[in-house]
């Protein structure tokens, strides 16, 4: 068994979770009390499916996107919609330590990425750091709890083999993708508006075209479920997809696809 989590090559996560990310992230933009033609930050922005959200919705005057990975960021690069957008950049950068100035962005925002920083508050403070005075400061993680019945269905199949799966489970890992934690890292964050802080959920519906749609996508070896179920032996393995083929059967319709449902939390706040 292992605990690291894999973050790099973006045609895999693409296929497990990033088409799903980026029904959230078209959702996300259109709730933001935002405007045109300003400059954004997007932190952590992964294969830039939050980036090619907002060029989208809001016509950026500018928008620059960090992210650790290399292999995450050659994919956002190659994003037909980033590309044709004259002032969209990228850079490898720390969410801790953000690679900009000082009030230089009017916005800045950052999907499914929180609960993966050793110190989310130290992440927020950079947020409003880098913002300027009145600037949007926005954020959404998944509510692995009980709104991600994807990442549900496999664990509760995968502690149902291995007891000490339980330990991997990003609902417990991550207490903080709810949506008080949420509000409190925002309200206790420095110079963030606590009167403007607001939470608020994103419902999509995950369709599977079969079982294998929702299946083959765990062999990528991108994010812990992924990484966990690599550590496997064959048979485990098996085993594992056959219980949640069986799981998922409930939710299968007469044309043989499968509707999961996903369930994100916002947090949104101003700058002082």
């Amino acid at each position: 068994m292992t605990g690291a989590d894999v973050w790099q090559d973006g045609e895999p996560y693409e296929r497990y979770v990033g088409r799903w990310s980026r029904l959230v992230a078209a959702r996300f933009v259109d709730v933001l009390d935002a405007e045109l033609g300003i400059r954004w930050l997007d932190v952590g922005c992964g294969t830039g499916a939050l980036t090619s959200a907002v060029i989208e919705r809001w016509a950026p005057a500018a928008i620059i996107g960090v992210d650790p990975s290399d292999g995450f960021l050659a994919a956002a690069r190659a994003d037909p919609g980033i590309a044709r957008h004259p002032e969209a950049r990228f850079v490898v950068g720390d969410t801790e330590h953000l690679p900009v100035p000082g009030g230089s962005v009017d916005a800045v925002v950052s999907g499914l990425v929180l609960n993966f920083v050793p110190d989310a508050a130290a992440a927020v403070a950079e947020f409003t750091r880098v913002a300027t005075p009145g600037g949007l400061v926005a954020a959404y993680v998944w509510d692995y709890a009980d709104g991600m019945q994807l990442l549900r269905t496999f664990w509760d199949a995968a502690v149902a083999i291995d007891p000490d799966a339980a330990e991997l489970d990003e609902a417990r890992r991550f207490p903080l993708c709810r949506p008080e934690p949420l509000r409190q890292l925002w309200s206790g964050a420095p110079g963030i508006d606590v009167d403007s802080v607001r939470v608020k959920s994103i419902e999509i519906g995950m369709v599977f075209t079969d079982f294998d749609d929702l299946w083959n996508p765990f062999l990528g070896g991108q994010g812990p479920a992924p990484t966990y179920l690599q550590s496997m032996t064959d048979a485990s393995r098996a085993v594992l997809r056959d219980r949640m083929r069986e799981d998922t059967s409930r939710g299968c319709r007469p044309d043989g696809s499968i509707m999961l449902r996903a369930r994100a939390w916002v947090v949104v706040g101003h700058r002082a």
